[in-house]
């Protein structure tokens, strides 16, 4: 069974929109902005409660799902290559910087004994059809990282994986659901009952944690298929307000009846996620509102959300490793006594921590941010607030990317 460590959002696409249809939803922009930051609270406070308040890993599935359903009125196999070339250039990027500092601290094809399986199973770092392999138990460097950091650098990368699974099954979901809308909507809850009860077991790890992933949050991605084909809309307008909250309540009993708090919180309970997640996030694609234009009052934050939305990829690739680093360089504040003696509850507050995280995610947009404007063909920017802008027949014009 999969245990999700660090839910993550994904970046948009940048495409132009069709001509006469509005360009990005920012109400869409606004959730995945929304669970970003949601992601990186969660991952440095740890605190159990977050995910009820906003399951960020089941609305970004449903995002994506929206988004690809709205791309697939193209041929599946060229979108099916956007979304992976979009994907996959930061990931490489993550990985020729962790994987170099793994070698150099000793890691390598010796490790496990197999050297020919080592080999090979880097080959996730490239592709991430399953789990690509990490070093355990690294030492860090005193005063500045962690130790045993490999971990926290890999533990995203169970996202990337299931993302792509996501997308190359999405033409197949998108033809099951015109098909048969209800079965395939609640077929991954199903599943996810049947591992929980025991009564659908399979050897090994890596196809469980795939199936598994796929029972936990398969119904929110294809929950946002069905939105973008008004499958949703076509429904009673009382139906979800009335059948969502029950569901998301049955996922809440679930978890509360086994032992949830901190450290065993929706992340280890996929049924529970699974309802919880289905139950919020249909919910909110029933009231979106549908923003092609921000309303007045988040107007002056619109730049960080277009941040925010612009290098989601990078955020939640580096996030992790962005919280050791704030740790490690705050807990060594405990080393001055005048500080020790007289603001100790500084230096125990989560908050200063939580600045300091997002100055060095900050950083890593400007070290390698890049990577998703060259992935996406665009033309690098540093610091993405604005909408990029394309040359048009000797024109500048704004990509609207759909959401």
């Amino acid at each position: 069974m999969t245990t999700h460590t660090t839910p993550v959002a994904e970046a948009p696409p940048s495409e132009p929109a069709p001509a006469g249809k509005p360009g990005r939803d920012r109400y869409f922009d606004l959730l995945r902005a929304l669970a970003l930051f949601r992601v990186v609270l969660y991952h440095l406070t740890g605190w159990a409660w977050l995910p009820l308040v906003f399951p960020s890993m089941g609305v970004m599935f449903a995002l994506a799902g929206n988004l690809m359903a709205r791309s697939l009125k193209r041929p599946a196999a060229q979108v099916i290559r956007g979304r992976m070339r979009r994907l996959l250039p930061p990931l490489w990027l993550l990985g020729v910087v962790g994987v170099t500092g793994m070698v150099l601290q000793g890691w390598g094809p010796d490790e496990d004994g197999h050297p020919g399986w080592w080999l090979l199973h880097l080959t996730f770092w490239i592709v991430p059809l399953s789990d690509p392999p990490y070093a355990e138990g690294l030492p860090g460097i005193h005063g500045f990282i962690g130790e045993n950091w490999a971990a926290e650098l890999a533990g995203p990368l169970w996202y990337i994986r299931a993302y792509l699974w996501y997308v190359l099954l999405s033409p197949l979901l998108l033809k099951a659901l015109r098909a048969l809308p209800v079965v395939t909507i609640l077929t991954p809850i199903a599943l996810a009952a049947a591992f929980e009860q025991s009564w659908l077991t399979l050897p090994g790890e890596r196809i469980p944690s795939a199936l598994t992933d796929f029972s936990t949050f398969g119904a929110c991605w294809i929950l946002g298929m069905a939105h973008q084909e008004g499958i949703l809309r076509r429904l009673p307008r009382y139906i979800v307000p009335s059948v969502a909250p029950v569901i998301a309540l049955a996922g809440l009993w679930y978890a509360l009846h086994h032992d949830f708090g901190t450290g065993n919180d929706l992340d280890s309970m996929p049924l529970a996620q699974a309802l919880w997640s289905f139950g919020t996030v249909i919910l909110l694609l029933h009231l979106s509102p549908s923003w092609t234009e921000w309303p007045r009052r988040l107007r002056a934050f619109s730049g960080t959300i277009t941040l925010l939305n612009s290098r989601a990829v990078t955020i939640y690739l580096w996030h992790n490793i962005c919280i050791l680093i704030a740790a490690t360089l705050w807990d060594r504040l405990w080393g001055f006594p005048l500080l020790e003696q007289n603001v100790p509850g500084l230096l125990e507050s989560v908050w200063p921590v939580l600045v300091l995280v997002w100055i060095l995610i900050g950083c890593c947009i400007l070290a390698f941010g890049w990577a998703e404007d060259l992935a996406a063909r665009q033309r690098p920017r540093l610091w993405p607030r604005s909408e990029p802008r394309v040359r048009v027949r000797g024109s500048r014009r704004r990509v609207a990317s759909g959401s």
